[in-house]
Parts: C-alpha cells; structure tokens; sequence
C-alpha cells in the first residue's frame, strides 16, 4: 500500500526567546555586532593587498626547456629566483 509517511514537525531552532516576537528578537541580540554582510569579514582574509607599482603582473614568456627544468629542479619558489635574476641583470645592465 502506497501511504505517504509523514513525522510530527518538528522545533527548527532551539533559541531562549521566541523568533515571532520582534521585542524578544531586539533584547537577544541588543550586544552583539551588527554587521550588514560577510562581504566585510572576508576582506580581512588573506594577504594584505599590495600596492599598485609593487603587484606583479602575469606574462607568456617562451624560456628554453633546459632553462626552465633547471629553474624547477630547484624546488618551489623557482618562479621568485627567476624575477630576482631577471632584476639583478637589469640593475647590472644599468
């Protein structure tokens, strides 16, 4: 027999006030901090931004395959030692 089963429903929330009373709602919450979305507790995540002249920007660049294997075969961080490279000739050339 096809019977739909059903529960007796069920308290959704436990909470010391009642969620109708808008009285009751205020006087829960009266010391917390209000905030108006979590737009302004995730801009605290992370790294601090950097400024414009000090951001790096994202290139193609075509390296020899030997050149680039050596570079990895250093472990992380190859990308960096590339740049400070890359530096260290322009400071040179100047």
């Amino acid at each position: 027999m096809n019977v739909k089963r059903t529960t007796a429903r069920t308290r959704q929330a436990d909470v010391p006030y009642d969620p109708k009373s808008k009285a009751d709602t205020e006087k829960f919450w009266e010391g917390s901090t209000a905030h108006h979305g979590v737009a302004e507790l995730r801009a605290r995540r992370g790294r601090p931004a950097k400024a414009v002249e000090n951001r790096k920007e994202q290139i193609s660049l075509r390296v020899d395959k030997d050149v680039l294997e050596w570079y990895r075969a250093q472990g992380a961080g190859w990308q960096t030692r590339m740049n400070a490279v890359l530096k260290a000739f322009r400071d040179a050339a100047v």
